[in-house]
């Protein structure tokens, strides 16, 4: 028996028109990344109607939920790298853009982390990451600079 899983034949690689990217700050802890991530894809992944595809469901019928319809890639930046790409995003009507802020971890619940956002202007902002979604030259330029994460 192998491990190895194939695709089915008719899989062709798919070329999406649009990206999505996540930008984690430099020097966060490993669960801190993880949180982030996670909250920032909730941002994106409600942004649209359509961004996910159907259930998934196993051999035994089991339904799962859906999951975005196109790939999301995980880069790292320098705080100054992460106010620029923010200032970027929010000019530009066809991108999508969601932040989480160093003050969302001491918060309890959406409306503390909603408050704790508005109590700060836009380039004061603490960011330790954001996500963007958009067509994918404007993404590359709203994040470049930006490396992948290792």
């Amino acid at each position: 028996m192998t491990t190895e899983t194939k695709a089915p034949e008719a899989a062709a690689a798919v070329r999406f028109d649009t990206k999505v990217v996540v930008v984690l700050a430099e020097g966060l802890a490993v669960w801190q990344e993880l949180n982030v991530t996670a909250f920032l894809m909730s941002g994106i992944a409600t942004s649209d109607e359509g961004l996910t595809g159907d259930p998934y469901r196993d051999a035994d019928g089991t339904e799962y939920s859906p999951m975005l319809r196109e790939p999301v890639m995980v880069m790292s930046a320098d705080a100054e790298l992460l106010g620029k790409a923010r200032a970027k995003a929010s000019t530009r009507d066809d991108v999508t853009l969601a932040i989480y802020t160093r003050e969302l971890f001491a918060t309890g619940h959406d409306e503390a982390n909603r408050a704790a956002v508005a109590a700060v202007p836009s380039d004061d902002l603490d960011l330790v990451g954001i996500a963007v979604r958009g067509p994918r030259n404007a993404v590359d330029r709203v994040v470049k600079g930006a490396r992948f994460h290792d």
